[in-house]
């Protein structure tokens, strides 16, 4: 195998997953003005319709550009010796492997987040501000990537360090404790996200006694979950989409309420969504999404550490020497045709799982409110009611809304 074999594979594969993402795009957006299901015709009025239209098509025309744009950023890299200026960059501030591999992926990181930066803004601050669902102040939204990237580099960095220190002592067989401490990470995090991340970014609040705690508690009681940990998100900060989400085991689990849900939506329509959360955590959903994700690291490390060492990576991208952070950029593109694949297979379940939190819903509490949530949340986001089947199969994570209302 020749390093002109690799760097061309390197690149098809590249150039391959931009086709794929662009085809699929371009087959959703034939699907924008299709007629609405009969199921779902009541979500939108005919002025919100347009809206919605609208809003796809700017969404579509959007992310057709910045593929594009990244995918000249990344070529231009391959052939322009980027890989090679940056590690002799590297090298040149540091001594330890350890040390220049952290630097040169931390450039990589900076460098792409610096890219990419002007695109955000412009989603969020023309888009997004546009439609009506952008909130995010120019100081909010300096902050939040401020400590994104800070946090980012943080965790990242002391993962990143973990993974090369035992790489640089135990060789190939470094995988077995990367791949323990990374679940052990992971579990961590899912336990202890509401608690250690989330507050650096927004302000949580226990839900206030009354009506709509009472009632919850009422119905968490009937279905035998301890759920004394309801909180609400100040999500309206940022954007006027609305949203919840569960978290953590045992004692810290939690269910989490955005202030732009609870203004949305009545007493039953929200007890209807936390019944749907509860129901992920009573199939065992969060469980099994750990379990796969925890294989799928192990599938991962388990064939990185083949190639690292191996020098035609290295000379493919123009350098004399084989490293960690050259074999991490070379093994991240070849394995995306298997991410691929797993991510799909994540998808299937994802949906499945969905489908069985909606059941239990509607067994425990029901399913009218549960329907009538997830319209109002739909029209209030603008939602894509007539995705194309291709788009939705590869990368949906939850059914349709027409879907889901055909379940209920």
């Amino acid at each position: 195998m020749s390093p002109e074999f690799v760097f061309y594979s390197l690149i098809t594969i590249i150039i391959l997953n931009f086709l794929k993402d662009y085809y699929l795009s371009f087959l959703n957006s034939k699907n924008f003005d299709n007629k609405i299901p009969d199921e779902v015709s009541d979500v939108f009025d005919k002025e919100k319709y347009l809206k919605s239209q609208l809003y796809k098509k700017t969404q579509y025309s959007f992310s057709k550009l910045s593929r594009i744009f990244g995918l000249l950023i990344i070529l231009s890299f391959f052939f322009l010796d980027g890989f090679y200026f940056l590690d002799e960059l590297c090298k040149n501030l540091f001594d330890s492997p350890v040390l220049v591999s952290l630097c040169f992926l931390a450039l990589i990181y900076v460098g792409n987040e610096v890219l990419s930066l002007p695109l955000s803004f412009y989603y969020t601050f023309v888009i997004e501000e546009r439609f009506g669902f952008n909130k995010t102040t120019l100081k909010l939204f300096v902050l939040d990537k401020i400590k994104s990237w800070i946090l980012t580099l943080l965790l990242g960095g002391t993962v990143l360090s973990f993974l090369l220190y035992q790489y640089e002592s135990l060789g190939n067989n470094f995988w077995i404790t990367a791949w323990i401490f990374l679940t052990l990470v992971s579990i961590l995090l899912n336990a202890f996200y509401s608690q250690l991340i989330v507050p650096i970014f927004n302000k949580q609040t226990k839900l206030e006694d009354g009506e709509l705690r009472s009632k919850i508690e009422s119905y968490s009681n009937k279905v035998g979950f301890d759920l004394s940990n309801i909180f609400v998100i100040d999500g309206s900060r940022r954007s006027t989409k609305a949203n919840a989400y569960f978290s953590g085991f045992g004692k810290q689990k939690r269910v989490t309420l955005y202030d732009t849900l609870i203004r949305k939506l009545n007493t039953n329509q929200i007890i209807a969504v936390i019944a749907h959360e509860i129901g992920h955590y009573k199939k065992n959903h969060i469980v099994y999404n750990i379990f796969f994700s925890t294989l799928q690291s192990g599938l991962m490390l388990y064939l990185l550490s083949f190639l690292l060492e191996m020098p035609v990576f290295a000379e493919a991208l123009g350098l004399n020497t084989s490293s960690f952070h050259i074999g991490i950029i070379c093994f991240s593109i070849l394995f995306s045709p298997i991410s691929e694949l797993i991510s799909l297979t994540f998808n299937y379940f994802s949906r499945k799982f969905e489908y069985e939190a909606d059941e239990y819903a509607k067994k425990t509490f029901d399913g009218k409110y549960l329907v009538e949530a997830l319209k109002i949340l739909s029209k209030d986001s603008l939602s894509n009611l007539t995705p194309h089947p291709k788009y939705v199969w590869w990368y949906y994570s939850h059914p349709t809304l027409f879907q889901r209302i055909s379940r209920l």
